[in-house]
């Protein structure tokens, strides 16, 4: 699996993964209709974001997008969003690309990474993010609407960098 930064070129692939993750309804609160070109503008990160793709044999796995959580005097702390493909879900590819974002969030010079909403009901991302050190800081109670749990909590979840 090779982890490179994201191309135009990927979209035609990155879209599908994209799509069937948040009409998925379990991690994400984006609206499952939004239009390809709206989920393009906001997937597709600029500097001094970025965003990656993992593929392997000409298939795109997963994609991960990160950069500041916050503009101005809250840029030192870093973000990041993951999507993997359901094919290639339990093959590794979020721990990953979550290790490749964490190092890139380093190099940069971030002070820490802070994930802002992370659905309390989607255990593995919340285990994955615990074994790379990150703690959950707070938890929104029922602000996410979970298509087979009904209203769960969001974790705020915080790894310090330095």
């Amino acid at each position: 699996m090779e982890i490179r930064e994201a191309t135009d070129d990927d979209w035609p692939q990155l879209w599908p993964v994209f799509r069937a993750t948040v009409r998925a309804g379990e991690t994400y609160a984006f609206d499952p209709d939004m239009p390809e070109d709206v989920a393009r503008a906001i997937w597709m990160e600029r500097p001094p974001g970025r965003t990656v793709v993992a593929v392997a044999d000409g298939e795109l796995l997963g994609t991960a997008k990160m950069g500041p959580n916050r503009g101005g005097r809250g840029a030192h702390v870093g973000t990041a969003s993951f999507m993997v493909a359901p094919a290639a879900r339990g093959r590794g590819v979020g721990r990953a690309l979550a290790t490749y974002v964490v190092d890139w969030h380093r190099r940069e010079g971030y002070r820490a990474i802070q994930f802002n909403a992370v659905v309390e009901t989607n255990t593995a991302a919340v285990a994955l993010w615990r074994s790379l050190g990150f703690t959950v800081v707070g938890t929104v109670p029922e602000a996410f609407e979970h298509p087979e749990h009904g209203y769960v909590g969001l974790h705020v979840m915080h790894l310090p960098l330095v």
